[in-house]
């Protein structure tokens, strides 16, 4: 068994201890997961539960993964916009910059909300900026 399934299976079992399961209430997560023991499971389907499970135990870690998302997609956008190449790296590198903070993970929602609106309004500007000035070079063509 590799080091990944084994911690997968520990953290399955504490979130189940955490959420006061009882045995039936584990054996109908099994079953549906068509497994007689968690060690029957695959790494896959022990990480689907245990991202289940986590969020029904903290429902605000579902929001901060889809403000997490959104900001990924605002300064991917924005690196679409300027035609720069991006990769999930660069993207958490510049969020960690803009907002201060060493780890993409450890920025707070309040931050996250920010830095999206920040970027999806750079996003915008830049459009209109490069709309009125590609418009200001076909007059000036167009007058010589």
């Amino acid at each position: 068994m590799d080091k990944q399934h084994k911690w997968l299976i520990k953290r399955y079992h504490t979130l189940c201890t955490q959420m006061g399961m009882e045995a039936h209430e584990k054996a109908a997560i099994l079953q549906a997961y068509n497994a007689d023991s968690s060690l029957d499971l695959s790494v896959q389907d022990l990480q689907d539960i245990c991202s289940k499970l986590e969020y029904m135990l903290q429902p605000d870690l579902e929001k901060m993964d889809l403000w997490r998302k959104r900001v990924m997609a605002a300064i991917g956008g924005w690196m679409r916009v300027i035609n720069k190449d991006s990769s999930s790296a660069m993207i958490k590198g510049i969020a960690c910059r803009a907002s201060g903070y060493e780890k993409f993970n450890e920025i707070p929602r309040e931050r996250l909300i920010n830095l999206y609106h920040a970027f999806t309004k750079k996003q915008k500007d830049f459009q209109a900026v490069h709309e009125i000035t590609s418009e200001e070079i076909e007059i000036l063509a167009y007058c010589n």
